[in-house]
């Protein structure tokens, strides 16, 4: 039986950048197991699972807009160093801080200046402006309750 939207499924995948580079992948753990619509992963990632059954492979390239988005040089910020607090925030750090609109954003340090004034912030997601590729493998197979 082919997978189906409301089914839950357990996959085992790779994730590639443009240049082949490994991003993520589940060798070595369990299989992603989530349910089809309910927005656990990315809509393309699940479109793709559809029709699959258990022991089928399939490969999708997600462009960047339907991925995680392009990436916008205006999310990166300089910020002083003291809104860290005393400690200096190490490199490759994520925190979360309430927007003047109230939403959460995540933002990871990717620079310290040399006189360690300053920090850059990039609020967009690591892998914002990359198309990404998937090898995926329905290793199981739970349809929904009727």
């Amino acid at each position: 039986m082919p997978a189906r939207h409301g089914d839950t499924v357990a996959v085992e995948y790779e994730g590639r950048l443009e240049d082949g580079s490994v991003f993520d992948s589940s060798a070595g753990r369990a299989p992603l197991l989530f349910a089809i619509g309910a927005g656990d992963v990315l809509p393309m990632f699940e479109s793709a699972v559809i029709g699959l059954e258990v022991g089928g492979a399939v490969t999708v390239t997600i462009p960047a807009e339907e991925a995680y988005g392009p990436y916008v040089a205006e999310a990166r910020q300089v910020v002083p160093v003291d809104v860290f607090g005393e400690a200096e925030p190490p490199l490759d750090a994520h925190f979360n801080v309430i927007g003047d609109d109230g939403e959460s954003y995540t933002g990871r340090v990717v620079e310290i200046s040399p006189d360690r004034v300053n920090v850059t912030v990039d609020f967009n997601h690591p892998l914002a402006g990359h198309t990404l590729t998937f090898d995926i493998t329905l290793v199981e197979h739970h349809p929904a309750r009727e």
